[in-house]
């Protein structure tokens, strides 16, 4: 046992048996890796094993700076113009803390059990990060804040799996119900709305945007650009062949009866375009137009709010030939990408089309990110120790001391790093690969450190409160997404299917948006989710500091 109450080893162990016991799963739920390393190094610390401080802080400011990186450019987006779906993350916050404030008067929790109730409950786990340094800065004894860090990495091991349960259940199966709906028969009501093709040919693996050869028939005798004009845009003739040589297509070639002309677009649009055409006939082998695919940040204002069918009419002719959008991310989830979906600044494209049309239109977009972007380590310096600098600033008021504290602080600097560089893309970039091994690396690792320095008087916790915090974590995981359904069904009329994705975003559930999009059977609920995610992320951490500081003065 010598061998694993090495600081590394043990570490390493926690990290790796974690994540194993994290792909357990209760029905569709799965524990996840980072509570499932708690398990383990709550274990493991039995053995009296302790880790640096210093290499939890690093890893938590690694983690909470990329959170607030990745999170930035949709987070100030989201706050300016979602308000209709963003409210729903302060219903969250405001009703999680009045429970917690009636969790301490009635049964006297203590700082370190409040904030693990609070994090487990609302499977937030960046709350334990600014939580636990808060309580470093409380007047109290060594020995006294251990112990309530302790508790803290106690409590919300207990409630995290509870709250996870809840939120699942909630949006799954107990909303719904409450709605009167069918999520999966809502959600492709919604879709056909936005402009969805036919479920029909998604089953199939029949690709959405194709590429196909017919006679010119009946327009013969017009231009390229008037045929393209009178379809609006939604297909683009790429080559033209006559006599057996196939050439470029412009808006100015003419068209003749006879000649063979190569059209891509949308399936269905290709489909209804082809009665006006000839008849379609198979391309000669190398006639076909090389298609790629690259990504692009989307920052011009004139297109926030903007349908996707709208960018046709607001470019010109030949900015919209041979180009269109076949996939949207937004804050790492994939959201349709309909002819009705609404795009917003900080929204990754992927265009698909010819390369000169790509790199012709990219820029009218955005900023066309490179295939071969590195970590800018420059700006990932400054900007952590910008975070750092910022946490030290405190504002008093009366016997508050308050302050945002490394966490807080990490997080408002990666949140303005990312929403700069998405208008700067030529510098500090954190590539989404890279931001998202800081983040699950850095949280990992600052669970890891928490449940290694408990220590074993850490499960008196168990026998103080028994069954109390399990069912406080389920009224605190239920109650606030349950004012959250009627606010946004009466208040907010939002639609069942994105109403659900967005309570799951408010709770910041991964696992609840997964299980409800495989309900719906497309993912339209993610389009709720991604606004009240980001705005969560970035409102649940700061509360960390708010839940020690309420303890302390009404507990």
């Amino acid at each position: 046992m010598s061998f694993i109450a090495q600081p590394v080893v043990a570490l390493f162990v926690s990290l790796a048996l974690g994540h194993l016991i994290g792909k357990i799963r209760i029905g569709s739920v799965a524990v996840g890796g980072v509570c499932g390393t708690l398990f383990v190094a709550l274990a493991i610390g039995q053995l009296g094993v302790t880790i640096s401080p210093d290499l939890k802080n690093v890893a938590f400011a690694l983690f909470i700076y990329a959170l607030g990186f990745t999170a930035g450019p949709q987070f100030f987006n989201n706050i300016r113009g979602g308000w209709r779906y963003g409210i729903l993350s302060f219903v969250e916050v405001i009703t999680v803390l009045l429970l917690l404030a009636a969790a301490i008067v009635l049964f006297g929790l203590d700082a370190g059990t409040a904030s693990g109730l609070f994090a487990g409950s609302a499977t937030e786990s960046a709350v334990l990060g600014t939580a636990s340094e808060a309580m470093t800065r409380l007047a109290l004894p060594a020995a006294e804040i251990t112990r309530l860090q302790g508790n803290m990495a106690t409590a919300y091991s207990i409630t995290y799996l509870f709250g996870l349960v809840a939120i699942v259940v909630f949006t799954t199966q107990i909303g719904p119900l409450l709605l009167g709906i069918d999520v999966r028969e809502a959600s492709a009501a919604l879709a056909r709305e936005l402009g969805a093709e036919d479920d029909t040919a998604k089953e199939n693996g029949v690709p959405q945007i194709v590429s196909r050869g017919f006679r010119a028939g009946a327009i013969g005798g017009t231009s390229v650009g008037a045929f393209e004009n009178s379809v609006s845009g939604a297909v683009t003739v790429t080559l033209v062949g006559r006599g057996g040589n196939f050439e470029k297509a412009t808006t100015e070639t003419m068209l003749e009866a006879d000649d063979i002309v190569l059209v891509i677009g949308r399936r269905r649009a290709v489909i209804a375009i082809s009665e006006r055409l000839g008849a379609e006939v198979p391309l000669p082998v190398g006639a076909n137009v090389p298609l790629v695919e690259r990504e692009v940040v989307l920052t011009r204002r004139e297109v926030r709010g903007r349908r996707i069918r709208d960018l046709r009419r607001l470019a010109s002719a030949e900015q919209r030939r041979g180009v269109f959008i076949s996939r949207i991310r937004r804050l790492g989830q994939s959201i349709p990408a309909l002819p009705g979906t609404i795009l917003e600044q900080g929204d990754i494209l992927t265009l698909y089309g010819t390369d000169g049309a790509i790199t012709r239109a990219g820029p009218e977009l955005g900023h066309l990110l490179s295939p071969n972007a590195a970590t800018d380590f420059v700006m990932l310096g400054l900007g952590i120790v910008a975070g750092l600098l910022l946490g030290e600033l405190s504002l008093k008021i009366g016997a508050l001391n308050l302050t945002l504290g490394t966490g807080g602080g990490a997080l408002v600097s990666g949140l303005v790093f990312g929403w700069l560089h998405m208008h700067r893309p030529q510098g500090g970039a954190i590539p989404s690969e890279a931001a998202a091994f800081m983040k699950d690396f850095g949280l990992a690792t600052f669970i890891a450190a928490v449940g290694l320095s408990v220590g074993p008087d850490a499960f008196a916790l168990l026998k103080q409160y028994g069954l109390v915090l399990p069912v406080l974590s389920v009224l605190v995981s239920a109650l606030p997404a349950l004012a959250s359904l009627y606010i946004g069904r009466y208040l907010l009329k939002i639609e069942g299917p994105i109403l659900l994705g967005a309570i799951a975003g408010q709770h910041c559930s991964t696992p609840s948006i997964s299980a409800l999009v495989s309900l719906a059977g497309n993912s339209i609920p993610v389009i709720g989710y991604t606004v009240t995610y980001a705005i969560s992320n970035v409102l649940l951490p700061l509360m960390g500091p708010v839940v020690v500081a309420m303890a302390g003065l009404i507990g």
